[in-house]
Order: C-alpha cells, then sequence, then structure tokens
C-alpha cells in the first residue's frame, strides 16, 4: 500500500529533519500529513473531476511544481514561528516531490504528472482518446544549429552520445509518432537526447 510509503517518508523527514533529538509525535504527524497532502486530490472524485485531469487524481497535486510551491509556503509559515525557512522549505519541497516520485513507481493509477505544468501529454491522452485520438509528445534535446562552441563543448560532456542532435534526426521519431506503427502508443513523451536524461 503506497500510503505507507508515504507515511515512512514523512516519519524520515522528522527524524532528519532535527536529528539531535528523537522526533516528538506532532513531528512525525505533521510531516507524514505533508507527504499524504498531494492525495488530498481524491476529493476531485467526489466534484467529478475525471481521474486524468490535469487537476484529477495524481495530476497537479503531484508534481514538482507544486512540491516547490508548497515547500516554499511552507518556508514562508516557518518564518512567522521563528524557525529556520530554508532549511523547511527544501524538507518540505522533498517530502512533498516523494510522492509523486513513489507513485511512479507503482503499478497502480495512471502515473503521475510529476511536470505539471509543462507537460500536458497526459491530460490530452486520456481526453482525446476515446475518440479515436492519440497524443504523445516529442521532446528533443540540444539540435545543432550554430550554437557558440564553448557551450557545444559543454553540453557534449552531458550527453552520453557525445554530441548534439542534427535536425533532420528527429524526422524518424516524428515519422514513428504520427505513423500506423505507434497506432497503439498514447500519453508518452519520447525523448530524442542522445540520453541526455538518462
Amino acid at each position: 500500500m503506497a500510503s505507507i510509503g508515504h507515511i515512512a517518508v514523512g516519519m524520515a523527514a522528522a527524524r532528519a529533519h532535527d536529528p539531535q533529538r528523537p522526533p516528538r509525535w506532532p513531528s512525525l504527524a505533521l510531516w507524514s500529513a505533508l507527504s499524504l497532502l498531494p492525495d488530498i486530490d481524491v476529493v476531485g472524485f467526489l466534484r467529478g473531476v475525471p481521474y486524468g485531469a490535469p487537476w484529477g487524481h495524481r495530476g497537479a497535486t503531484h508534481s514538482l511544481t507544486l512540491a516547490i510551491v508548497g515547500g516554499i509556503a511552507v518556508g514562508v509559515a516557518a518564518r512567522w514561528f521563528k524557525r529556520p525557512a530554508l532549511r523547511l522549505a527544501v524538507f518540505a519541497s522533498l517530502v512533498l516531490a516523494s510522492h509523486g516520485l513513489l507513485d511512479t513507481m507503482t503499478d497502480g493509477g495512471l502515473g503521475a504528472a510529476l511536470r505539471w505544468p509543462f507537460s500536458l501529454t497526459r491530460y490530452f491522452a486520456r481526453l482525446w482518446g476515446p475518440h479515436g485520438v492519440r497524443v504523445n509528445a516529442l521532446s528533443p534535446g540540444g539540435v545543432q544549429g550554430g550554437q557558440d562552441p564553448e557551450f557545444q563543448a559543454k553540453y557534449n560532456a552531458r550527453v552520453p552520445l557525445g554530441r548534439m542532435a542534427e535536425a533532420d534526426e528527429l524526422g524518424g521519431p516524428l515519422v514513428f509518432l504520427v505513423s500506423d506503427a505507434s497506432r497503439y502508443v498514447s500519453g508518452q513523451e519520447l525523448r530524442v537526447n542522445g540520453g541526455f536524461t538518462a
């Protein structure tokens, strides 16, 4: 059950946040509640929000964006209570981010919209799929285009294939996504980046 993992993260955060003394129950409860907070989106079921919608279950509330925003909110609140704001903001962001990351490792549900609002592929795949429309994203890495040689050298050093893409190398993956060869592929992001995100 995924909730146990989220609670464990909260309890570990309570321990790590103040390693000089054993955590008290209120601290354990608060960190665990924070770890479970992204699941507040289940309220959407009661309001008729579709599962695959951006604000549906495992949608925006499970994103890294909201994890950062939530961490900042905790940091601001910490200042009011004369607590170390930056430390609490970082810990809170990590705890919130762990929720979506853990959920992506389960075999239940539709995954998590970790990159919301920067990728709505999952949403539109669910919305238009019943109408026979496939939605996928092609995410290229750096494409050769006369960039500064110093920039190219730094970029190439971070890419396992050791170079930027040529523009014509994006055509094959694009043809795959729009052809019948991918007729059962939807809601996916095809990264064409020489292993940059590997």
